[in-house]
């Protein structure tokens, strides 16, 4: 099974730059990417910063860019999302029976659990005692092996400024979780900007680039200062069997000379080696 991990994207209506890029256009080149290179893919996960300001000129420009995949999509709100203004542009995205926009569905190796990890008001995330009791609820009405989605991380990651805004209510998260680990593969996050990977208490993570900006690796800024950079974006590509969960991040935008490492039938592998001249491409 193949899926595509895509997160933050910052649309701003308008067509206009955000930090003096244009997140429009880079969501347009990474659906046009999954779709020429990813046909295969079974759904697109979206975990959350679908918006940077949450307003209505901003999901459309989003939606009008989002449904050109070619495969089905599935949603979650970040901390720049405005659930309100969400729904009425993706009136059909389900939710829970308090109003939050998490659901499941149903895999061929396993169960797709997706959170609503929003705190309104806050840019941190927070999961309140109606969402743990669902994701309980959830847990506990089937004995598949689970992928979990979410939008902000339950755990430090090291950049201060980000630690700040984590998923606050991660103890009451773990409790709930604590007695399924066994059977929950891996966790699928957003919000850090910054391709991550490696296990929080046992249970496997990855976490994606953004699309239009990237929190720089500064792991020395101050507690108000989110370290920014224009590094590549890059979308998840997760390749799932009854084994393994393998991601792939997929740098999208690359224009790099390609070319294979071994020599072609015939030729001798040293020459191949030494003598191969890429124009455009400069040795650092």
């Amino acid at each position: 099974m193949k899926f595509i991990h895509l997160t933050d994207t910052h649309i701003i209506g308008g067509n206009r730059l955000l930090y003096g890029a244009n997140p429009a256009q880079r969501l347009k080149l990474a659906v046009d990417s999954i779709n020429a290179e990813h046909g295969d893919a079974e759904f697109v996960m979206v975990t959350g910063d679908m918006t940077h300001w949450g307003d209505a000129d901003a999901y459309a420009a989003f939606q009008k860019q989002i449904s050109r995949l070619e495969m089905p999509v599935h949603l979650l709100v970040g901390n720049h999302d405005d659930t309100a203004a969400f729904a009425t542009h993706f009136p059909d995205a389900p939710r829970d029976e308090n109003g939050f926009v998490q659901f499941t569905f149903d895999m061929r190796h396993g169960r797709a659990i997706c959170l609503d990890t929003k705190s309104q008001g806050s840019h941190a995330g927070g999961y309140c005692q109606a969402r743990l009791e669902w994701l309980h609820n959830q847990l506990q009405g089937s004995d598949d092996p689970v992928l979990l989605f979410m939008h902000h991380p339950p755990f430090k990651v090291g950049i201060t400024a980000m630690d700040e805004i984590m998923m606050l209510d991660a103890d009451a998260l773990y409790d709930v979780i604590r007695p399924h680990k066994p059977r929950i593969r891996h966790l699928f996050f957003g919000h850090i900007h910054r391709a991550i990977f490696g296990n929080w208490r046992g249970i496997s993570f990855s976490c994606m680039r953004g699309l239009n900006h990237q929190v720089s690796l500064n792991l020395t800024a101050g507690q108000t200062e989110i370290p920014g950079n224009f590094e590549a974006p890059a979308y998840g590509v997760v390749l799932v069997d009854d084994q393994s969960v393998t991601v792939h991040m997929h740098d999208f935008t690359n224009n790099s000379p390609a070319f294979f490492l071994n020599a072609p039938p015939g030729m001798d592998p040293l020459r191949y080696q030494l003598d191969m001249v890429h124009e455009g491409h400069d040795d650092p």
